[in-house]
């Protein structure tokens, strides 16, 4: 295979990609990286500033980016998104889950019901919602990737992260079972299971990301946290055709956290 066509198998040219939870972080880097790829992205994430943040970024890039403001945890709210991004694009070809409410720590004695049913509404509700109103779309336009992003913690458990844990738990199995029933519709899902990576949501657990380095970073095989860049090219992989033989799989980008 020649390098052009190797290439060719991670270009985007054509397709239209709904990425959610696009206004930072993870999925700001991945709505970058798909539009560099040539796709029309819908960017979307419930802060209106935010996405068209990103939005902007990637214009300067030369990039075709829409801004879709949205709480995934509504089924008005989602489908509304997509009818909107539908009327810029007939088609949708990929979707990347990736938006998710911030988690309180505790054990299950320390949550209350509240804060529990608010973690899974966003995090999995929120996952099940986007879907709901996006596959659809993606049958109609022939088949594509659907991409969950859950989390080394979805292998393994962690202390005082137990609603977490039960998301991205819950993800991984979804997307096998979602998988399964749209084989038939030229449908491909899969996780993407990122370690600790350095964003914004690392100083709202652990106040620097100093102090998130030396607490996690001897976790990792790679004795660091990751990228948001490294997590995106993954997402790329994943999207794209490059991944063609790929379904009910997760990919996990760990830096080695559950090797040992």
């Amino acid at each position: 295979m020649s390098n052009g066509s190797v290439l060719d198998r991670f270009s985007l040219q054509g397709k239209t990609a709904l990425v959610t939870g696009a206004g930072q972080g993870i999925g700001r880097a991945i709505a970058q990286t798909l539009a560099n790829a040539g796709a029309l992205v819908g960017c979307l994430d419930r802060n209106a500033q935010s996405v068209q943040e990103t939005v902007d970024l990637i214009q300067q890039d030369k990039g075709m980016a829409l801004a879709l403001v949205a709480d995934v945890s509504s089924q008005e709210q989602t489908q509304a998104a997509v009818d909107k991004l539908g009327g810029h694009s007939n088609a949708l070809h990929i979707l990347i889950n990736g938006a998710a409410a911030a988690d309180p720590s505790g054990t299950v004695v320390d949550y209350s019901l509240a804060d529990w049913n608010q973690a899974i509404a966003v995090n999995l509700t929120g996952a099940f919602l986007m879907s709901k109103a996006a596959i659809p779309v993606m049958v109609r336009s022939g088949g594509g990737s659907v991409v969950l992003i859950a989390s080394q913690l979805g292998h393994v458990g962690s202390p005082r992260r137990a609603v977490y844990c039960a998301i991205k738990g819950g993800l991984l199995n979804l997307a096998r079972a979602m998988a399964i029933d749209h084989a038939p519709d030229r449908i491909r899902v899969n996780t993407l299971s990122p370690g600790a990576i350095e964003t914004d949501r690392m100083l709202i657990r652990f106040g620097t990301m100093e102090a998130a380095r030396e607490m996690l970073a001897p976790m990792h095989l790679s004795g660091r946290l990751g990228t948001v860049d490294e997590i995106a090219m993954a997402a790329l992989y994943l999207a794209s055709d490059a991944s063609s033989f790929m379904t009910g799989a997760d990919m996990l980008v760990d830096g080695g956290y559950t090797a040992h």
